[in-house]
């Protein structure tokens, strides 16, 4: 029997998919990445996965103009999303799941959140696979820009700063504003590459921020193996 197929779109290679892989590999998929920037010449493979993760990045949506593959990446989605094939979206990802979904996306008012914090279920996530991420769970926020729920879509997650953490569209696609999916060592990457991010923020500082990576990482990455066993079990029991 042929294996499925998961894409991976990255659009930096220190934001790759992280627990994700060895998480969906279990699953029975074979999993495989791409960089966005290449989205355009490899648009069949997009159209073909049985899975697309689509990883975050420090791009905007709205940066389009200036990164024109963006818009190729959501032309695809758009495809995904009537085609009812499966998508997740991480950070960026679920910023361009919202934009296929016909939702503006835009810098959030309440500034950039970035370090590890709780994320709050609606009564409609905790019936969800996202209720492995309880209250007392630390997930990893970084992101500034934020999104408007798409019409039809479910909210699943908020926080005090920004309401729209977390939303799914059917049982196909599911969209997630934070990180699940990082190690200790993939983040000591992304300490390098945004050191400019921390450094504006100022709170959580480096230490901060490694500190909390050491307390949270390991058991989000339990939980995340769970998560993902359950999403593949939605889909699977959905048709999906």
């Amino acid at each position: 029997m042929n294996s499925r197929r998961c894409l991976v779109i990255e659009h930096l290679s220190v934001e790759h998919a992280g627990t994700f892989k060895p998480a969906l590999e279990g699953c029975g998929y074979v999993v495989s990445s791409m960089p966005a920037a290449m989205i355009s010449e490899r648009q069949d493979e997009v159209a073909s996965a049985d899975m697309v993760v689509v990883m975050g990045g420090p791009i905007g949506v709205y940066d389009a103009p200036a990164y024109p593959f963006l818009n190729v990446e959501i032309s695809l989605l758009k495809e995904r999303l009537a085609s009812r094939k499966a998508i997740l979206g991480i950070c960026l990802g679920s910023q361009l799941l919202a934009r296929a979904a016909g939702s503006k996306v835009y810098p959030g008012k309440s500034g950039i959140e970035i370090g590890w914090g709780p994320v709050f279920l609606t009564d409609a996530g905790r019936q969800t696979p996202l209720s492995v991420f309880g209250s007392e769970t630390m997930v990893l926020h970084w992101h500034g820009d934020t999104f408007d729920l798409p019409t039809g879509a479910e909210l699943l997650a908020s926080t005090p700063k920004y309401l729209n953490q977390a939303f799914a569209i059917g049982t196909h696609a599911l969209g997630l504003q934070f990180h699940v999916e990082t190690t200790a060592e993939e983040l000591e990457q992304w300490f390098v590459a945004f050191s400019g991010e921390i450094k504006a923020v100022q709170i959580p500082t480096l230490s901060e921020l490694r500190r909390d990576t050491q307390l949270y990482s390991a058991e989000l990455a339990r939980k995340n193996m769970i998560f993902v066993e359950r999403w593949i079990g939605q889909l699977t029991s959905s048709g999906g």
